[in-house]
């Protein structure tokens, strides 16, 4: 029997109703399949149905977790099922079954989500937009043109359409909050090393990346949270413990010292829609009590952006071969998105020193930043730089193209450096995204929250970046903004 009333709650509340016997696992399964069905062909958003392992799993001892029988996705990337592919959008793992379940993904089966399928990424979570060659353009259901963002843009898309409450992600240059942004979603990227990142890929980009979820609630990622916070076994690092962060919703955060800017970090323009959000976020922060200063770190974003993209495309190239590998095949630029393929190439072509001095300088800029956190609790600024883009208006423009399979094709990798393909693309991506991958390098947690739709209908998600270890400080200010400006009913048409 459908459950029509599913698309209301968030986990928590379907995980209420599981436990007061007012709806089964196995019917809110079968809901979520039947919301699959009728929206993912407009969406593209679920790559993988693991139906049947569902239906198995709803019908079983679930553990006692919050999130007792509750439908989830995950993301097709980084995270892994034993027996079932993670493709990271890749034609050469799409059909090799992961060996092992990671920790994470452990700790989400824990907290007693039921996973009913793999969300679309791109190609192994490069860009900020989801429209790999393997798989193809997830869509935003906001507007059916337009990207859901990326690299979790079929986990951003399925939650906003109500196919499920929450979905996972991983966010190595803002891979949660942007779709959180162009989706209309509660987006927390947590500080490096709160949740666990083995034992398959570790730290993943330098320990850039880190994976929790995309919500509709401010609850359901707090409580996500402490399900899986903690290291896992031979974590290079561990951090002080924290929470438990659901318990911090409801209380009041204080007077918070809050700097703004809408001058990007890492681009140049910004959309006057985001522009409009952030002053109205600001107005709202100052009736809330808030001491709220216009000020943000100074970087330069040039040079930061260039030896983000030098670490970047030399894990493109290890990715790459590792595929290639897997596969027991040679590197060949068939077997790879151009757009990924070209940044591998650019990862050859650099020396172990480019690696070593692209580090440091990002490491030097992380203790600048830390200082400007002595003297503020949040910056706000805008998750992206515009409203959410065309599907393919962020792709490389045809000549582009051309360039990269000549280079591709050749293997000629000096024409690559001495055209100059790689860094204007990387200076379009960093234009789309010039806060976010800041944030990553500097291993504080972040938020996207949804508190601004421009006059098309269109998520503008604020980004609130807090201090290190500092989650409690973000969802004590995200439960107090949910409240004072609630966003859970906004639903896209149709959905």
């Amino acid at each position: 029997m459908a459950f029509a009333e599913y698309g209301k709650y968030d986990g928590l509340g379907l995980a209420e109703l599981v436990r007061r016997k007012k709806v089964s696992p196995a019917e809110l399964v079968e809901e979520a399949i039947r919301r699959i069905e009728a929206h993912n062909p407009k969406l593209n958003s679920v790559i993988l149905p693991l139906y049947e392992r569902a239906r198995k799993m709803a019908k079983g001892k679930l553990p006692e977790g919050p999130f007792k029988g509750v439908p989830f996705l995950m993301k097709d990337l980084i995270s892994s099922l034993e027996g079932v592919p993670t493709s990271s959008a890749n034609k050469l793992w799409k059909d090799i079954p992961a060996r092992v379940t990671t920790e994470i993904a452990r700790r989400w089966e824990n907290s007693g989500v039921i996973v009913v399928g793999k969300a679309n990424t791109p190609e192994f979570g490069l860009t900020p937009f989801t429209e790999s060659d393997t798989f193809g353009p997830a869509r935003n259901p906001w507007d059916t043109t337009r990207t859901p963002g990326g690299s979790s843009g079929g986990s951003g898309a399925a939650v906003a359409a109500r196919i499920v409450p929450l979905a996972s992600g991983g966010d190595g240059g803002g891979s949660i909050r942007i779709p959180s942004s162009a989706c209309g979603l509660f987006g927390l990227k947590p500080t490096r090393g709160r949740n666990p990142t083995g034992p398959l890929i570790g730290e993943a980009w330098e320990g850039f990346t880190v994976e929790h979820v995309l919500t509709r609630s401010v609850r359901d990622s707090a409580a996500m949270l402490d399900a899986t916070k903690g290291a896992d076994v031979g974590a290079p690092f561990i951090i002080p413990d924290a929470g438990p962060f659901l318990r911090e919703i409801g209380r009041n955060p204080g007077k918070l010292r809050i700097a703004y800017t809408t001058k990007p970090m890492l681009g140049k323009n910004v959309h006057p829609d985001c522009v409009k959000g952030v002053d109205e976020t600001v107005k709202l922060l100052r009736k809330l009590g808030h001491a709220v200063t216009e000020d943000a770190p100074a970087i330069n974003g040039e040079e930061y952006s260039l030896h983000f993209l030098t670490i970047v495309a030399a894990h493109m190239r290890a990715d790459i071969e590792e595929a290639a590998e897997a596969a027991g095949k040679r590197v060949s630029p068939d077997d790879f998105d151009l757009i990924t393929y070209g940044p591998g190439l650019f990862g050859t072509i650099l020396k172990a020193s480019d690696y070593v001095r692209a580090l440091r300088y990002l490491q030097s800029i992380s203790r600048e930043i830390g200082r400007f956190f002595e003297k503020y609790d949040i910056l706000l600024t805008p998750v992206l730089n515009q409203p959410p883009p065309k599907v393919g208006e962020l792709q490389p423009s045809a000549a582009e193209q051309a360039q990269l399979k000549l280079i591709a094709r050749t293997g000629q990798t000096w024409i690559l450096k001495a055209l100059g393909v790689i860094k204007p693309l990387a200076a379009q991506v960093y234009e789309f995204i010039p806060w976010t991958p800041v944030f990553n390098v500097t291993g504080q947690p972040a938020m996207s929250v949804p508190l601004h739709w421009n006059a098309a209908g269109l998520p503008i998600g604020m980004h609130f970046v807090g201090k290190w270890g500092d989650e409690a400080t973000l969802f004590r200010l995200a439960g107090q903004l949910e409240k004072a400006k609630p966003w859970i009913d906004k639903v896209p048409a149709g959905y």
